[in-house]
């Protein structure tokens, strides 16, 4: 059931107001994540069907599981879906894991997406940045400033909080889904990314889901898995020790780390300081 607080009803007029005033027919650039689905969401609610395109990336760095999600949103919701390919690893400047790799991947991603605008005058490209992601360390804003980007959700000033908050209030099932970041960011920088680097992530981490650990990040430091879980899950992490070690050596990790520190959203960052 619905509750709608004075500060949903707010927020809900505030967003309708950006969409009215900023845009006419757009395309969001769509991950299956809270985020951007929220965006899909609002941009068919505001401009109608035939003015909003939602287009996912189909990339090995996207968990399969994720683009299921995403498909399946569309359909529920009647959002117009398209897919393309967007071969990012194909670029030198990405598979060498730059601290400024996020970059090369957006503008990858929105190069893509302006091919598709050019197609239909006065279209304009959205994103899911919120305006928690401006005090991050994102390359990827980077990119969409030069393709001038729309970002309704930053704009709106509304925070993670507020995203899940108006996702709930509308029903979307994706209100409560686990932040999934890019397979990628699981890597080191300056380690370079693969597709096989990818797949075994991709595979670590869904046999940590499978164990009923649904935030999980596997970090690949070559034959070494370091596992990430929220701090109050790393108990029932090390009751699966054994069973987790074997497993991992069938995906082909050698060895594995339970970091005690607990699940930190962008640790990996920290080398860049």
């Amino acid at each position: 059931m619905k509750v709608e607080t004075d500060q949903i009803k707010v927020k809900i007029q505030q967003v309708e107001d950006w969409f009215q005033t900023n845009c006419t027919k757009v395309i969001v650039a769509f991950s299956g994540g809270v985020d951007s689905c929220l965006v899909a969401f609002l941009a068919r609610k505001y401009l109608g069907k035939e003015n909003a395109l939602a287009v996912i990336a189909d990339s090995p760095s996207l968990k399969r599981k994720d683009l299921e999600i995403g498909k399946a949103f569309c359909e529920q919701l009647d959002i117009n879906l398209e897919m393309v390919q967007t071969h990012e690893l194909e670029n030198p400047n990405y598979a060498s894991n730059p601290i400024n790799r996020c970059y090369f991947c957006k503008f990858t991603l929105y190069d893509e997406l302006k091919l598709i605008a050019d197609k239909y005058p006065g279209t304009d490209i959205l994103n899911g940045q919120n305006f928690d992601d401006l005090g991050d360390y994102r390359p990827g804003i980077k990119a969409a400033k030069e393709f001038r980007v729309l970002k309704p959700l930053a704009d709106c000033k509304f925070t993670k909080k507020d995203i899940r908050e108006m996702a709930l209030y509308f029903d979307l099932p994706t209100w409560d889904k686990p932040a999934s970041p890019c397979l990628s960011s699981r890597i080191p920088y300056g380690q370079e990314v693969t597709v096989e680097k990818l797949r075994q992530i991709e595979e670590a981490e869904n046999m940590l889901n499978s164990l009923g650990f649904e935030e999980v990040r596997v970090r690949h430091f070559g034959e070494v898995a370091k596992i990430e879980v929220p701090k109050e899950q790393l108990k029932a992490l090390k009751t699966h020790e054994k069973s987790i070690r074997e497993n991992l050596k069938e995906i082909g990790f050698e060895n594995c780390e339970l970091d005690d520190e607990g699940l930190v959203s962008g640790k990996l960052n920290r080398a860049i300081a």
